[in-house]
């Protein structure tokens, strides 16, 4: 084995502020900064193969933020916003029947009239292009995977992979250093469950007098419907069967242009039952009547799942630390019952921006910018969340039935009135914590696909035009081997085997032992066997850049 002392030093490259993540946040605090100061260096990583390929969203924007960055937009011509919300629905789904509910009934902030329809991968794209005319330097294929630190603990930028290493663990013959980016300022936008944030929140304790962090899990398909089934601008939102009424989830129907839809399931990772597998309930949510008949005709065109922050207003870590800040998923700053968070990175990338550009001005580097932290709940991002933060907490305390009620009536008062009845409710229980063993509950039954309206993981892990090269250390980390049998599979009954919508792990018997299995290379970068795995067990890191999904018009 190399020790890291043999290896070729880093090449370093120094700027004002590196940027973690080609998302709305990392490009939009990108853009602010140079329209806030031409002559500032800029750097943007992102791991994708290029701009866009790793972003999965469902996605209706609402162009609130974007109005603040780019107030001039609608009158370009190349814009991504084609397809404005021209009609809006609330369904509750029965077994066989579906029961809407009148937008009259539903708070205002809940309406997506005035929103758009989009691919948020291709409105990162045109982010990207924005950025880059501004000179900004975008690095598609660099995976940072290492902060970087200086002698007093603070921040001074991040080391991208090494390229070219082995299973083994050894430089090949194609083996590249990776490289040191360094800024007076480091802004972390990498999403959900991002592994640097991951690693910062604990360093600085970020998350302390902070509830618990939340999630879901999205998967989403793209079709290319009859157009007879085809509405353009329709925004269908539903909940209900095929979950049962314990279970926290929801799904979605969101019609683009060329005869496109954007079909869409969530379901809350703080459910118990380990039997349940998100996949296979998404599969069975389009064999509804009411979904079904949409896709009569149709061919699937796209896959793709991630995980989604639901943990909102009293989640949210503290935002600045010594040398740089978390902006939008990476902070968890979606609107859980909305299911929107672009325009709330937005304004984070933004607010960062502003903060940091006014630090560099005055001539400091590396050190806390805590008015990140300190104005973001009295801006846009805290006004928006605050409203709805108790959705989540009275539907996992209530069920949908009487949590989702709940959950509206809460939104009214705080929409009308400015305050809550609840106050601030907590979550409790991380989502790990909240699985409970099998003994406690039954297997659930599942159809086979038929290839038709439902299919099977490997063929859709095949649309998402995953790779990843096999000949390198595995980037799905088991900290103990022995603890994943004596506990995910003797306890839990093998949950990751469920609850991973790419078919990444396997519980399988080599000379009557029991063993696990990791299909790496399956792997869609949904981070949910960092989230769910009930022992914390399962450690996400990044592969070597530009693997993983390439997702087109997702």
């Amino acid at each position: 084995m190399v020790e890291l002392a043999d290896l070729p030093e880093r090449e370093s490259m120094e700027f004002d502020v590196v940027i973690v993540g080609a998302g709305p946040a990392g490009l939009s605090a990108a853009i602010r900064l140079k329209q806030l100061n031409p002559d500032l260096s800029v750097v943007v990583l992102e791991k994708g193969a290029e701009v866009g390929a790793h972003i999965l969203s469902g996605a209706v924007v609402d162009p609130a933020g974007i109005d603040s960055l780019l107030p001039g937009w609608r009158d370009e011509a190349d814009h991504p916003f084609t397809v404005p919300v021209t009609d809006d629905q609330f369904l509750v789904l029965g077994k066989t029947g579906a029961l809407r509910i009148p937008n009259f009934l539903m708070p205002p902030l809940m309406s997506n009239h005035g929103n758009y329809i989009v691919s948020l991968g291709n409105v990162c794209r045109w982010l990207g292009q924005k950025a880059e005319a501004l000179g900004v330097d975008i690095y598609p294929g660099f995976a940072a995977a290492e902060v970087l630190y200086n002698e007093q603990g603070a921040v001074i930028g991040v080391a991208t992979g090494d390229m070219g290493i082995e299973k083994n663990g050894e430089p090949g013959s194609n083996y590249t250093r990776g490289m040191a980016l360094l800024g007076k300022y480091t802004l972390i936008a990498e999403g959900v469950r991002g592994s640097l944030a991951k690693q910062l929140i604990g360093r600085f304790n970020l998350d302390k007098d902070r509830e618990p962090a939340k999630f879901g899990i999205g998967l989403k398909e793209l079709w290319e419907v009859a157009p007879e089934n085809h509405k353009k601008g329709l925004v269908q939102h539903s909940f209900g069967w095929p979950l049962d009424m314990k279970t926290g989830g929801g799904s979605f129907l969101y019609h683009l242009d060329d005869n496109t839809v954007a079909v869409g399931f969530v379901l809350h990772l703080n459910y118990k039952n380990p039997y349940l597998a998100p996949f296979e309930e998404f599969q069975r949510f389009k064999t509804h009547p009411s979904i079904a008949k949409t896709f009569k005709g149709a061919k699937r065109l796209s896959y793709g799942a991630r995980a989604i922050t639901e943990g909102g207003y009293q989640s949210v870590p503290k935002l600045s630390f010594p040398g740089g800040a978390l902006l939008g998923c990476s902070a968890g700053l979606v609107n859980v019952p909305r299911i929107k968070g672009s325009h709330n990175a937005v304004h984070s990338g933004m607010l960062a921006a502003e903060k940091v550009a006014a630090a560099l001005a005055e001539g400091r580097a590396n050190d806390e910018v805590a008015d990140i932290e300190d104005s973001w709940r009295d801006g846009p991002i805290g006004k928006d969340l605050r409203q709805v933060r108790n959705v989540k907490p009275l539907w996992s305390r209530f069920g949908t039935l009487l949590g989702v009620g709940l959950g509206g009536f809460d939104m009214w008062m705080n929409q009308l009135f400015g305050f809550s009845l609840f106050g601030t409710l907590k979550h409790g229980k991380s989502d790990a914590q909240s699985l409970e063993p099998a003994a406690k509950h039954s297997k659930i039954d599942y159809p086979k696909p038929d290839g038709v309206l439902t299919f099977d993981r490997l063929s859709s892990v095949f649309l998402s035009n995953t790779n990843h090269d096999e000949n390198q250390p595995g980037h799905l980390q088991l900290k103990d081997p022995a603890l994943q049998r004596s506990s995910e599979l003797s306890v839990f009954d093998g949950p990751s085997t469920r609850y991973c919508p790419a078919g990444v792990y396997e519980w399988t018997e080599r000379d009557g032992v029991a063993t696990y299995v990791i299909n790496a290379q399956n792997c869609v970068h949904c981070k949910t066997c960092d989230i769910k795995d009930p022992n914390q067990n399962i450690n996400w890191v990044p592969p070597q850049g530009g693997e993983g999904p390439v997702y087109q018009n997702m």
